[in-house]
């Protein structure tokens, strides 16, 4: 049964300026506001194949990752880590972005398939269950039509925010660090439902 106490928030993206602020690094964007709203910093963890930050101590201890293996192999990141800290894939909550969701909402699930999303599809092979925590962050799809979306994809997920987009990111962000706390304070079925129903604010 999950909890919603977990022990190891991992986002998703791809490491360096030069992926920094595209959608496709969404996950990476609100534990870095999540980490700097509780006042902890990442440092370089090599044997971890990541960057690491960590909130309280102890068995209250709260760790933060983010994976410098690029997105694809995320999930040797994440198992590296679990052993390290002898954790249990329950104990996981995973944070990336999704393009079958609209920009502006929000989706917490406990278990399901990659739904195409390479970042997701590695951390199942290296774990070998698809049975984790995840908050999907909808960034869009590029397109309606599917062959155009086939050819579009990897340029929109590469791709920056546009100035109009900017202000609903910045919200969900804030509504996804807010969730956080949520769901280690309340559980996942009661933080989810708020998560779950969470509408952007219009913008002009």
């Amino acid at each position: 049964m999950v909890s919603g106490k977990f022990r190891l928030l991992v986002g998703l993206g791809n490491p360096g300026s030069k992926y920094a602020g595209t959608r496709h690094n969404v996950g990476f964007l609100a534990l870095e506001k999540f980490a700097a709203k509780n006042q902890v910093i990442f440092s370089q963890a090599k044997k971890l194949q990541g960057q690491i930050a960590a909130i309280g101590t102890d068995s209250n201890c709260v760790r933060i990752l983010l994976p410098t293996t690029y997105m694809n192999d995320s999930g040797k990141s994440i198992r590296a880590t679990l052993n390290w800290f002898d954790l249990r894939e329950d104990q996981l909550l995973v944070l990336a972005d999704d393009m079958d969701l609209p920009l502006g909402r929000i989706r917490l699930r406990t278990q399901g398939s990659s739904g195409g999303h390479n970042g997701i599809r590695s951390i199942i092979q290296h774990l070998g269950t698809q049975n984790f925590c995840r908050i999907k962050i909808g960034i869009g799809p590029p397109s309606t039509c599917q062959d155009e979306r086939k050819e579009m994809t990897i340029p929109h997920v590469l791709g920056k925010f546009s100035s109009q987009e900017l202000p609903i990111v910045d919200d969900v962000m804030d509504e996804v660090v807010a969730g956080l706390d949520l769901i280690q304070r309340l559980g996942v079925e009661r933080a989810g439902t708020q998560l779950n129903s969470y509408k952007p604010k219009k913008h002009k």
